[in-house]
């Protein structure tokens, strides 16, 4: 079934405070729908406020906020949601056996956990109406594994199952489900996973030490690390395409690295493309 999401619609977007979601709630903004923006710091609340946003506290990580937050969205938007775009998610960077449990649970509770919980309540709300757009922000990550991504890997592989699953079932409902696959953004995305990777991984004695190395300098690179980056004005584009297309693409490739690798997956044998992704990953300098 069409549906075709133009201005004043209601969209409601997570992980609004810099990057993607930031610059996705100002373009529509200007557009003229009706963002709802969220962030988990009530100080990024305050600041998205004072830039004109429609803006409310929502954690992804604790089910007390997702609800509280989502019933005030509901009281501003007279209990309507045309599209969601799930858009807030972190990166925990290390090798997968440094990976403690703890830091496992970390990555899902907002990645995987709390982006669905939401996604669940906002299906029931687009049901009742008869229609709605529901996006998630995934990644190249979310079909290529790369090495020291293996949490966020391992979040976003899980997002495209829920995605894919979602879709299917949701069809007869008009609800249409898209993946964003974004590669490298420019965005605070590395700045904040070098911060969970000081707070959660271990470096002295672990057998990646000689890389983390390598990787810290990419973490603490300003601007671009990767060829092909590009700016978030990328992803926006495919989220107005996908509001206001009739039908919305199932899957939205954004940047050359995901554009190749989405048909080498396709192509290559599994050897063969692991061999590729060590190399694109450059043992965590890329």
């Amino acid at each position: 079934m069409k549906c075709t999401l133009l201005p004043p619609s209601r969209i409601l977007i997570t992980g609004c405070s810099s990057g993607i979601g930031h610059h996705t709630a100002h373009t529509l903004n200007k557009l003229g729908y009706q963002v709802i923006a969220t962030c988990r710091k009530a100080e990024d609340v305050e600041k998205l406020q004072q830039e004109g946003l429609s803006c409310f506290q929502l954690d992804l990580a604790d089910s007390d906020s997702i609800r509280i937050g989502l019933e005030a969205i509901l009281q501003a938007t007279d209990g309507k949601i045309d599209a969601l775009f799930n858009n807030g998610a972190f990166g925990l960077p290390g090798a997968v056996e440094d990976l403690s449990r703890e830091a496992m649970l970390h990555q899902f509770q907002t990645n995987v956990f709390g982006t669905q919980e939401l996604t669940n309540a906002v299906v029931k709300i687009m049901r009742q109406q008869g229609y709605g757009k529901i996006l998630y922000n995934s990644s190249i990550l979310g079909f290529a594994a790369m090495q020291y991504r293996g949490a966020y890997n391992a979040s976003k592989f899980a997002i495209e199952g829920f995605a894919d699953t979602l879709r299917l079932e949701v069809k007869q409902d008009n609800i249409q489900v898209s993946l964003i696959e974004p590669g490298p953004i420019l965005s605070d995305f590395r700045k904040n996973a070098y911060a969970q990777f000081k707070d959660w991984i271990t470096v002295e004695g672990s057998a990646h030490q000689a890389n983390y190395q390598a990787m810290i300098e990419r973490l603490e690179t300003v601007g671009p690390s990767a060829p092909f980056t590009l700016g978030p004005e990328a992803v926006s584009d495919c989220v107005i395409h996908a509001l206001q297309k009739p039908h919305a693409k199932i899957r939205y490739r954004v940047t050359v690295p995901t554009k190749v690798f989405a048909v080498l997956k396709r192509l290559l044998p599994n050897r063969w493309l692991d061999s590729l992704l060590i190399k694109a990953g450059g043992d965590g300098k890329r």
